[in-house]
């Protein structure tokens, strides 16, 4: 239940705990997302479908008042389109780098044009970003064929000192397989993190078991469902049993409770610290089976299919099922 003494939005992140990665990296646990922040991608499906919702904030503005809020962890992408006005952000908050942890990743389009090309994006990156480093740099989707020779150069990159740790996003059990299989990528370094979808009503526990079993920390995108859920009867239910708490208050702390990298999104500053809130109560042991079981058999099935559409997206191979995997462990 509710803390009786909840301590204040920014003081609680700014305390937030951390979850150690496999290389001695202390990990926020919870993380500022970027996505859609300011800038709607041109492939994102709410561009293709001609999005009609009101002009949003600028990303600068958006990434000033996470920062204001107390987030000190951002999730950034080449993909996302706002890497320069999330560096403005910084710049201007006179926070000290040393206090930031920055992840970023590198897009479809990028992995296959190869090495060169992925590491002038790094490099963009770093510039929009205003750093001379980043703490974690992904793989944003395993590219058919490119993935992995993608990944070896961020290997180097990290040698050069221009990322810390190395990670990847999107990446099935049998993705990473290909990377473990690789006799010229060492133990230390394989992957840190991966970033997955998680939420209740799309929770994968025997992938998520095998990537923590190789010691992967898991970063959850959309562990709010993008507010999708936010009338659902049985969150809105388990709501009313914690006194104060929201529906997406619920999601958050699941997360949290599970041990994965929460990452929730928001362009208005009240719902930044209502997505933050959620360190100083817990869910009951009931609750979080209750939630556990929200995933339904057509929610994978789904996900399977935007894996194979995702894969090879916006590359000169979009549209197609070219090198995509036909067994994947979906749940």
């Amino acid at each position: 239940m509710s803390s009786s003494n909840p301590i204040s939005i920014q003081e609680g992140l700014l305390k937030v705990p951390s979850i150690p990665l496999r290389d001695g990296m202390a990990h926020p646990a919870i993380a500022f997302g970027t996505y859609k922040v300011g800038v709607i991608p041109a492939s994102a499906s709410s561009a293709v479908a001609g999005d009609s919702s009101p002009e949003q904030r600028s990303a600068m503005d958006c990434v000033a008042d996470a920062l204001k809020t107390g987030y000190r962890a951002l999730e950034c992408a080449e993909f996302y389109g706002n890497e320069a006005e999330v560096g403005k952000a910084i710049a201007e908050s006179g926070i000290p780098r040393e206090e930031l942890f920055l992840c970023s990743k590198v897009w479809t389009t990028t992995i296959e044009r190869g090495a060169e090309a992925v590491r002038s994006q790094l490099k963009a990156s770093l510039d929009a970003l205003q750093t001379s480093y980043l703490d974690l740099y992904l793989i944003h989707w395993p590219v058919p064929v490119h993935h992995v020779s993608a990944y070896k150069t961020l290997i180097e990159l990290k040698k050069e000192g221009l990322i810390k740790g190395i990670g990847v996003s999107n990446y099935a059990w049998e993705d990473y397989l290909e990377l473990k299989a690789q006799p010229d990528i060492a133990r230390e370094d394989l992957p840190l993190v991966n970033q997955i979808e998680i939420n209740p009503f799309l929770y994968r526990p025997k992938t998520i078991a095998n990537f923590e079993k190789e010691g992967v920390v898991m970063q959850s995108y959309r562990s709010l469902r993008d507010g999708k859920a936010m009338d659902d009867a049985t969150l809105k239910s388990i709501a009313a049993e914690y006194p104060g708490r929201t529906v997406a208050q619920i999601l958050g702390r699941w997360c949290v409770q599970h041990g994965f990298v929460y990452m929730p999104k928001s362009i208005k500053p009240e719902r930044m610290m209502e997505n933050a809130n959620v360190l100083d109560f817990s869910l009951s042991e009931e609750h979080m089976k209750t939630l556990d079981g929200l995933t339904t058999a057509d929610n994978l099935h789904k996900f399977f299919e935007l894996y194979q559409k995702c894969v090879n997206r916006d590359t000169s191979k979009d549209g197609t099922k070219d090198g995509v995997k036909t067994y994947i462990t979906i749940d």
